[in-house]
Order: structure tokens, then C-alpha cells, then sequence
């Protein structure tokens, strides 16, 4: 997580606030198979469950979390599509 937040620069936003676990992040993966290699997406959340899910997303080598936050009881996550390669 090297960029400050203010210096991100997000491609697309995915809201997938009001889902359950484990949908956030089922919807999450889909959706972000789609990316381009390069873009950054914001991801917004309210279930709890996405502060262990997100990150744990994000150790399959085509994303990395760039950052996350909790702001008003959601969870934001920004995250980066580094390479094509899928698991």
C-alpha cells in the first residue's frame, strides 16, 4: 500500500452494500475478472465479514489491495488488477 488514498486513482466503482457473506465478495471476484490489467477499482461493503474476506481476495496473484478503510459503517476497498493470470 504505497499510494496515499488521495492520490489513488479509481478506473470503476462496484457498490455492494446490503449482501451478506458471502456474496460481497463472490459478486467482488466476478466482477473484477472483468478489469483490465492496470485499473483500480473502489469496492464499497457494509458486512463485517470483508475486513478478513478483502484481503485474503487480494492474496490471488492477478489483484493487490491498494488500501482499505472504514467510513460510516462501510468498508472501502481499492484494489488493483496487476496481472491476466487467474487461479
Amino acid at each position: 500500500m504505497t499510494e496515499t488514498i488521495e492520490a489513488l486513482k479509481c478506473d470503476r466503482q462496484l457498490d455492494v452494500s446490503g449482501l451478506i457473506c458471502p456474496l460481497p465478495v463472490l459478486k467482488t471476484k466476478a466482477t473484477l475478472s472483468h478489469m483490465a490489467v492496470g485499473e483500480v477499482w473502489k469496492v464499497t461493503v457494509t458486512h463485517p465479514d470483508s475486513r478478513r474476506e478483502f484481503p485474503v481476495l487480494c492474496r490471488l496473484p492477478e489483484f493487490e489491495l491498494l488500501e482499505s478503510r472504514e467510513e460510516d459503517g462501510h468498508f472501502l476497498y481499492w484494489i488493483k488488477k496487476v496481472s491476466g493470470r487467474t487461479v
